[in-house]
Parts: C-alpha cells; structure tokens; sequence
C-alpha cells in the first residue's frame, strides 16, 4: 500500500493534443492552483526520451505544490523520475507485476467491470479509474460504464473510486451522486480558454 492518504477528488489526466499553442507544464500549474488534487502524465505519442524529460519537469512543478505525480502505463518513466504512482489499463502491465516492480508507490487500475475492479482491489490495487461514464473523444475506444453500475463498484469495493470519461461541469454533480471519491478529468480542464478559472468552477461543485 501507498504512503499517505491520497485526495482523490479532482484527478487531471493530461492530453497535449487539446492545448493548442500552449505548454503542457503552464497548464498543469495553472489546474493545480485551481484545485487539482493528483496529476496524470499520460503521453501515447512520445518518445522515451521525450517522455522523460517531459516527466522531469512536471515532477518538479507536482513536487512544488506536494501533489502526486502518476504516470500512465509507463513504468521505466515512473521509476526514472520516482514519480508517487503508476496507472495501468486493462491491456497493460498486470497489476501483481507492477506491484512488485514499483512497491510502496500508489497504483491505480482501470476498470469498466466490476469483475475488474473486483479482480484489481484482490490484487491489491490502491485506487480505481471506472468509465467511461459518458462519451469522450478523448479515449474513443473506452468501454461504457452506466451511473449504476459505476454506483454498483463503488459499493462493492473498499479502495478510492475515481470516476472518468466525458466528465464536465453539467454533469459533474450526477457522478458524485453515486458516491464515488473523485472524478478525472481531461478536456473540462486542459481543453478550456482559462483553465484556472475552470479548474477552480468544477472544485466549487465538488465542494457542494
């Protein structure tokens, strides 16, 4: 198991693709001084060595602010730059061997089951990602997961439920209705004019 105890309410997952001119970094700062509460380097497209250095630098903004930095599916980056947790779907790094490979870090495990998300918390999983709860054109080809049964996981498992997919202002406040311990978000932030000001609108909706 993780350090300690991890906030989970607003969980950014990053896309550069949605930012236009602007520097992955900047944007990362500006969501955090929002309200972002845990910070997600996903990059499909880069190169390893990119990737590393891209990861450096966000370490030292997450690392400034105490805000843990997970990185998606990456293990040699998350051991590289000691990031605080590592994320994993379905199709990559099983659980078990992540555990193993990265102990005493937070992992979290994608879930649109409860067969899943089950299966993930036996495995010792710290926290879930559960979704796509609505549409998202982020991750087109992320199964669906309806607001019951996202109710359904929550209730039969122990460990922090963070809901994800198409998560925004409108529809924010169904999705905490389920219970869940957070949600993650891509394009309610990062694909935003002023992403301080967004950040700071779904962290007051959360707070009601």
């Amino acid at each position: 198991m993780s350090e300690a105890k991890v906030d989970y309410t607003l969980y950014l997952v990053t896309d550069r693709e949605l930012l236009g001119e602007r520097v992955l970094e900047d944007c990362i700062e500006l969501a955090i001084q929002g309200g972002v509460t845990l910070v997600q380097l996903r990059e499909k497209s880069l190169s390893t060595l990119k990737f590393l250095q891209l990861a450096i630098r966000v370490k030292e903004i997450t690392s400034r602010y105490h805000i843990p930095l997970i990185i998606n599916d990456r293990l040699d980056i998350a051991l590289a730059v000691d990031a605080d947790g590592l994320h994993v779907g379905q199709d990559d790094l099983p659980m078990l061997k992540a555990r193993e490979l990265f102990p005493n870090k937070i992992i979290g495990v994608s879930a649109s089951t409860l067969e899943e998300a089950l299966l993930a918390q036996q495995q010792g999983a710290d926290y879930l990602g559960v979704g796509a709860v609505f549409r998202t054109t982020t991750k087109s080809d992320a199964p669906e997961v309806s607001l019951d049964q996202l109710a359904l996981i929550k209730r039969s498992v122990s460990i922090p439920v963070v809901a994800i997919g198409g998560i925004n202002r409108t529809n924010l406040q169904q999705v905490m209705e389920t219970g869940v311990d957070g949600v993650s978000v891509v394009s309610a932030i990062l694909a935003q004019e002023n992403i301080l000001k967004s950040t700071k609108m779904l962290r007051e909706i959360l707070r009601k």
